[in-house]
């Protein structure tokens, strides 16, 4: 089984209710996701995914000084480290979303757009993401290219540009 990172767009009004919320927060995800998959699985406009590229994209962002942390997210929801969180923090197996405000995906989406797939990738092999522990180790380990961590990349920028564009904020998660 793989982790995988995912994203969903919200509204400025759904990032209040999810900071209220984290079983409104489990429902959206799940029903943003059952759209994606109607779409054919392309995620549709509300929600992407990096499949198990996440690491490899927060490693190769934070190399290059990335202001935004669009791998995890920036800032913890105020129900996902309290014990009092109901059973919604339970059914997150590698912690609960993180968000990006609509401040931080604009930042991010003018980060990515200035920073083409070269420079993210420049000077980086595989022995590399293996020796920083980069998941999934085995595959860098096993010489995989960095190939799928650019598409990734690339297909993130225009979702990202158009959660900017309409001023959403956006929940990021591993499952």
């Amino acid at each position: 089984m793989s982790i995988l990172g995912s994203y969903v767009r919200l509204t400025v009004d759904e990032l209040e209710r999810a900071r209220r919320d984290p079983a409104w927060v489990e429902a959206c995800l799940g029903a943003r996701a059952e759209e994606a998959l109607g779409a054919g699985g392309t995620g549709g406009e509300r929600w992407c995914t990096t499949g198990t590229a996440w690491d490899a994209l927060g490693f190769l962002t934070r190399r290059i000084g990335f202001p935004v942390d669009i791998a995890h997210g920036e800032e913890a929801l105020p129900w996902s480290g309290s014990e009092g969180a109901g059973a919604g923090a339970a059914a997150w197996s590698y912690g609960p979303p993180r968000c990006l405000t609509p401040g931080q995906v604009r930042t991010a989406a003018a980060a990515m757009a200035a920073t083409g797939s070269e420079r993210l990738v420049g000077g980086v092999g595989p022995a590399d993401l293996a020796r920083a522990d980069v998941y999934p180790v085995h595959a860098w380990e096993g010489g995989a290219s960095l190939e799928g961590v650019v598409a990734r990349y690339e297909e993130l920028l225009p979702f990202f540009r158009a959660a900017a564009a309409d001023g959403d904020a956006l929940l990021v998660w591993l499952s």
